[in-house]
């Protein structure tokens, strides 16, 4: 298969790292985003349940809005995160970007934990969440692309390389299990009235702990060495970001179709689902425990995923969970409107747990290895994170309102539908990408 490393001897000509070395990056790439889905998580739940009583003195559901607005925020600033860090990435390395990515995100996750209220600052109290929000949305841009790349080319030589990639995936389960065990236990400790009076912020100084431990392993952690090819070839572009934006939109534009699907599987089924869910009958207890079985799925899921796609290839996979999300979108809504507990289960986990954790056991390597070295972490973080705005941000909005707009006992076809498109979008962008599995990253 042809080379989309290119990237001079010096590369050709190294042993390449041992599984020890890989091992390493691989561990590293996963802290920030283990601290992303526990900020995704945690953060949710205070936004909607915190933040409007204590930030925003308005009445009780424009407050709300405004808090979930403050949160949706730190979505939609993402593709400029992707932007800056993965030009940092493609000309000053991969784990100095990782690194500078991650004191942006403790700082801005321990500052949002400090921030007064409003009763405390006034006006200047929201204002500070916002710049704060925006920040730790910044940083967390930096993740996706950026580590798939450090640990993917770490990884070149291995055969491998897709269940490597596929590290920086399993990070959402843990970070999903973390926010959940960490809500449940905090919560247990005070009263509602202590919980919302300073219990809250306990999940910030968490964030940030775990950013510091991140920070160390990071610094530990030595870059990929096909960066470090490159560099010495002295091929280090002076724009990568800018110069993939001008060579490679198709493919870029591509990228985001995909993820879109994804992104939008897992915001659908996680942010809105569990929404939905509560509307049909079910408690909260019981959609948090479906949510959470689900989780445990997708992790397992994932893993099967990632020896497939470097068993089988990238694409098989990825079409194998789009097919699945096609097929699957009406029959979710339907197995969760029976008000069945065992079905509403089944539901999650096909939906959410194996449309979402299968699927993306490729998605790390598939992304990476379809730009080349020069500006691969530029290309990647731009492809995924723009699809987390009109992907993952907009479908659970656009469901919300069709929601509203025509009642519970219809809204399912129409949201089912909605979801069709991404996913029809999704097998086209995948069968129009070349297959990237066994292509020679090194020469």
């Amino acid at each position: 298969m042809s080379s989309i490393g290119s990237t001079g001897q010096s590369q050709t000509g190294s042993a390449g790292p041992t599984r020890h070395q890989i091992t390493k990056v691989a561990v590293a790439s996963i802290v920030g985003s283990v601290i992303e889905q526990y900020d995704f998580l945690v953060t949710g739940i205070i936004a909607a349940t915190v933040w409007g009583g204590i930030f925003f003195k308005l009445h009780e559901l424009a407050a709300v809005a405004a808090a979930i607005g403050v949160y949706g925020i730190g979505i939609m600033i993402r593709p400029v995160g992707a932007y800056i860090f993965g030009n940092i990435a493609d000309r000053s390395g991969r784990r100095n970007a990782m690194v500078y990515a991650l004191v942006l995100m403790g700082v801005s996750t321990l500052l949002i934990g400090l921030t007064p209220t409003y009763d405390s600052i006034g006006v200047i109290a929201p204002i500070l969440l916002i710049v704060f929000r925006l920040a730790q949305g910044i940083s967390f841009g930096a993740e996706f692309g950026t580590a798939s790349t450090w640990v993917i080319e770490q990884a070149a030589r291995s055969k491998y390389r897709g269940f490597w990639g596929a590290w920086v995936g399993f990070a959402i389960p843990i970070g999903l299990l973390l926010g959940f065990g960490s809500v449940i236990f905090v919560k247990s400790l005070m009263s509602p009235a202590a919980f919302i009076a300073y219990g809250w912020r306990i999940f910030f100084f968490i964030g940030f702990a775990v950013a510091i431990v991140g920070l160390i392993i990071r610094l530990r952690t030595e870059d990929s060495f096909l960066f470090e090819g490159l560099k010495a070839d002295r091929k280090v572009l002076d724009y990568p970001a800018a110069r993939v934006w001008r060579e490679m939109p198709g493919r870029i534009l591509r990228m985001s179709l995909v993820n879109a699907m994804f992104s939008g599987a897992f915001f659908l089924s996680f942010v809105f689902g569990t929404s939905y869910m509560k509307v049909v009958g079910f408690t909260g207890g019981q959609a948090e425990a479906i949510g959470l079985l689900a989780a445990a799925f997708m992790l397992v899921f994932m893993i099967i995923g990632a020896f497939l796609a470097d068993k089988l290839s990238r694409r098989t996979v990825l079409l194998t969970a789009a097919i699945t999300f096609l097929i699957f979108a009406i029959p979710y809504f339907y197995l969760i409107n029976t008000h069945q507990l065992l079905l509403a289960a089944v539901a999650e986990i096909i939906g959410f747990g194996f449309v979402f954790g299968f699927g993306y056991g490729a998605i790390p390597a598939f992304y990476t290895e379809n730009f080349p070295t020069r500006y691969r972490a530029s290309g990647a973080s731009a492809g995924y994170q723009i699809s987390q705005v009109y992907g993952g941000g907009l479908i659970p909005i656009m469901a919300g309102l069709i929601l509203k707009s025509v009642g519970i006992k219809h809204a399912f076809i129409y949201i089912g539908l909605l979801v069709m498109v991404y996913a029809l979008a999704a097998i086209w962008a995948i069968l129009a990408t070349p297959e990237t599995k066994g292509t020679d990253l090194v020469n």
